[in-house]
């Protein structure tokens, strides 16, 4: 899940929808028409559409297709339930859309320009950089069926011997990382 906090346009909030819901059977004429969105009934996948002005047109498998004028704002959700997203009308044809989107929403909202490729990108950067770092200072799992022993997290190895029982295997060499796992099976 990645949260989403953006400016866009209602249209392209709009083909968002369109390419997430119903891309294979809206008509062409719909698709064309700026004013007509999707709407589906509440429940999982719901998508309601707040306007000053709406007028249902006609309904097409699970979609209500709806004439509607003067968006106020608009609440999608996905059938699986992974991307929850609001977008609310700030001035004009422009809003603000916040939420979370699965990773299949955000190809969906780079398609219809809600996203940039360039915005995707810097959140996997920055995504994978987090991870790495996150992963650097957490101590790995142990293997299982090994006996746990006791860390301090941010410390160095010990220089000092250190009883052991016989049944350990020996500490690691200097050139193994600390972060090694060990294994009693050999």
């Amino acid at each position: 899940m990645v949260v989403i906090e953006t400016t866009s346009s209602l249209e392209s909030f709009r083909k968002f929808i369109i390419v997430s819901t119903c891309r294979s059977f809206i008509p062409e004429s719909y698709l064309k028409d700026f004013e007509v969105f999707p709407e589906r009934e509440e429940g999982p996948g719901a998508i309601y559409i707040e306007a000053a002005d709406k007028v249902t047109l006609k309904r097409i498998r699970e979609m209500t297709f709806v004439n509607a004028k003067e968006i106020l704002g608009i609440i999608y959700s996905s059938k699986s339930g992974n991307t929850r997203l609001k977008w609310r009308q700030t001035r004009k044809k422009i809003g603000k859309v916040q939420g979370d989107a699965s990773s299949n929403a955000l190809v969906n909202m780079v398609e219809s320009g809600v996203l940039t490729q360039e915005w995707v990108d810097n959140y996997l950067r920055a995504s994978h950089s987090r991870k790495t770092s996150q992963n650097i200072d957490q101590p790995l799992p142990s293997a299982p069926g090994a006996a746990a022993e006791p860390t301090t997290s941010h410390s160095t190895p010990s220089s000092s011997p250190s009883s052991s029982s016989t049944s350990q295997p020996p500490p690691p060499s200097p050139s193994s990382s600390a972060h090694s796992p060990t294994s009693n099976s050999q």
